[in-house]
């Protein structure tokens, strides 16, 4: 039996999906924005409740370091990342994976594609230096992109935020060829502004953020179902409903993830559910319909699928069918 998936979570517009290069910048140029951001930038103010709730100083240990080579800087923080969270890859052999001769450098749609290929979760931040901060506190190191140059010059660039430090400002970076690179706040914010501060967390399956928006959280963990399938994303559908129990459309998902590995009692549970949450979620109470005929709960099916037929939208149909199939059987 074939159920159905909803769209209303897919195509959603990620900071990542603007096609910007980055590449490890020059000296010289490293130098002269130095003087520029210095003279020009004023250092970002954290809210009160994120200055509360933070550690003075934290730093992520172990954090394997990679050298960024000239227009390697992408494949290189990959490897930081993904190594740290247990996947045992080199840069060497990332580079092909993500690295575009043409445009000298990595793009965002292309690093984030491939630590889900690579089975890994890639989570957007919130583009504060408040959500930055609070993912580095819970473990998480954060591939961030810079301009390390002007908007007209852009030098784009990846790092690996690993520390803090509140008392003096400072952030701490694997980047370029240089390891724990002390940053201040206000000359990272700036660089990164320009990005529109743009910054991902690679997670396991089953992990989620510190801080995560329910929809953010969704799209990522569906971009990754894309790719790695819903036997590897079971988990972190499991792990999105627990943090966030009122999501419909979360327990409508995790519902195709039961049912398609099997677990056709967990998915009536969790379609259950979701219109518990919604119960104007037509698509879950169409597979719930479909999930119960399968049982031979006939009565009940009939009760969802007439649901289902009732609401406008482009399940009925379909519901309507299953209804007359149901019906004439």
């Amino acid at each position: 039996m074939t159920l159905y998936r909803s769209r209303s979570f897919a195509n959603a517009v990620h900071p990542g999906n603007t096609l910007w290069n980055a590449r490890l910048a020059g000296v010289l140029a490293l130098v002269l924005c130095s003087v520029i951001i210095s003279g020009c930038a004023s250092a970002p103010r954290l809210d009160d409740a994120t200055q509360d709730a933070l550690p003075r100083q934290a730093v992520i240990e172990e954090v394997p370091f990679h050298g960024q080579r000239d227009y390697q800087c992408g494949p290189a923080s990959l490897a930081m990342v993904l190594n740290h969270s247990g996947v045992d890859i080199d840069v060497d052999n990332l580079i092909p994976q993500v690295f575009l001769p043409g445009r000298e450098g990595s793009v965002q749609p292309e690093m984030l594609a491939t630590v889900r290929r690579h089975g890994r979760i890639a989570f957007p931040l919130d583009n504060r230096l408040e959500a930055l901060l609070t993912e580095i506190d819970a473990g998480h190191p954060v591939v961030v992109m810079q301009n390390l140059s002007l908007p007209a010059w852009p030098l784009w660039h990846y790092a690996v935020a690993i520390g803090f430090d509140l008392d003096s400002n400072e952030l701490i970076l694997h980047s370029g060829m240089e390891p724990e690179r002390i940053e201040s706040f206000r000359r990272f914010d700036a660089t990164w502004a320009r990005s529109e501060r743009w910054a991902f967390i690679a997670l396991p399956p089953g992990e989620m953020p510190a801080q995560v928006s329910q929809s953010t959280a969704m799209q990522a963990i569906t971009d990754f179902e894309s790719v790695q399938g819903p036997e590897n994303t079971l988990s972190a559908w499991e792990a999105l409903v627990e943090r966030f129990p009122e999501a419909g459309m979360g327990h409508f998902a995790l519902g195709n993830a039961r049912y398609a590995t099997q677990d056709p009692k967990g998915a009536i549970a969790a379609f259950r559910r979701a219109v518990q949450e919604d119960d104007t979620l037509a698509v879950a109470w169409l597979n719930l319909g479909l999930a119960l005929r399968a049982e031979q709960h006939l009565n009940e099916a009939a009760e969802a699928l007439k649901r289902a037929a009732e609401l406008p939208g482009p399940w009925q149909p379909r519901a309507r069918q299953a209804l007359d199939g149901l019906s004439a059987g």
